[in-house]
């Protein structure tokens, strides 16, 4: 097990409670989450805090009752000034359409890889690297080139020594 420090990429959260970690049938996934963020090793940040608030639904019942303290606020110089490097090296990739830069800006993803560059955290997400993506600037790509460790969910349990029986 590391110390790592994780930081969850909306989708993990979004497709967990929609599909395989559904509320109703594992709730110790969800149990998992608490106790890793109380631990200090598992967090995420505001803009994918809103991202979850647009759905109104029952994962975001659950993050206002269970986990609305560890989403970390990118309102810091710190992650600003990381986050201009990372939209500034991304604005500078002419592989990636005009579309996918923009969507890229509006959404929390750059924030994300700001916090975890600022932190030395480990990007937690279902994005694999796709190193010929014109369309969609992903996670991973970014990640690969500031040198951001990024796994997926089933990782993150692995290396947090998760165990349910």
């Amino acid at each position: 097990m590391s110390d790592a420090v994780y930081v969850l990429d909306a989708n993990v959260l979004i497709d967990a409670s929609r599909r395989y970690y559904a509320f109703d049938i594992a709730p110790v996934f969800w149990e998992s989450l608490v106790q890793g963020a109380e631990g200090g090793r598992v967090v995420s940040i505001d803009h994918v805090r809103d991202e979850i608030k647009q759905g109104h639904d029952e994962l975001w019942d659950w993050v206002k009752q269970n986990f609305a303290a560890w989403f970390i606020s990118t309102d810091d110089d710190a992650i600003i000034k990381r986050y201009g490097e990372v939209a500034r090296w991304v604005q500078a990739q002419v592989q990636f359409t005009e579309a996918a830069k923009a969507a890229f800006h509006d959404g929390a993803d750059g924030w994300l890889i700001a916090c975890a560059l600022n932190g030395g955290h480990v990007i937690v997400t279902h994005e694999v690297h796709s190193p010929d993506a014109r369309r969609r600037v992903k996670i991973p790509n970014v990640c690969t080139a500031f040198g951001v460790r990024f796994i997926d969910t089933f990782r993150m349990l692995r290396e947090l020594g998760v165990r349910w029986t």
